[in-house]
């Protein structure tokens, strides 16, 4: 029996919570590498994501966290908390996120 790398052990569990509803899940390498990590830091538990620094650069993980999760407030609030301090050893999340997402704002606006 083939065991599977790290990131197709993350695509089947994404696969196995449904979420990947809209992409053709009979080729896994066709999931592009944000779209991957973005899902695993909203969906999956810290194992996951701990698996997920050793597929990615921690610079590539950090810039699609700030580009699509850190930017969205509230709505991910405690889970932008956990991943600031433990993962981006960031001192001051909560400043540093109201900082983030101002910025976000700003550039709409």
């Amino acid at each position: 029996m083939r065991t599977l790398n790290v990131h197709d052990q993350l695509v089947s569990k994404l696969v196995s919570n449904n979420r990947f509803w809209s992409f053709d899940m009979n080729i896994s390498n066709a999931i592009p590498d944000d779209i991957l990590i973005e899902k695993t830091l909203v969906y999956l538990d810290i194992d996951d994501i701990n698996l997920l620094f050793k597929l990615y650069p921690h610079k590539k993980i950090k810039q699609v966290w700030l580009d699509r999760i850190a930017i969205q407030g509230a709505y991910f609030n405690r889970l932008n908390n956990l991943l600031a301090w433990m993962y981006f050893d960031i001192k001051n999340p909560a400043r540093y996120l109201k900082k983030v997402e101002n910025k976000h704002l700003s550039i709409y606006q």
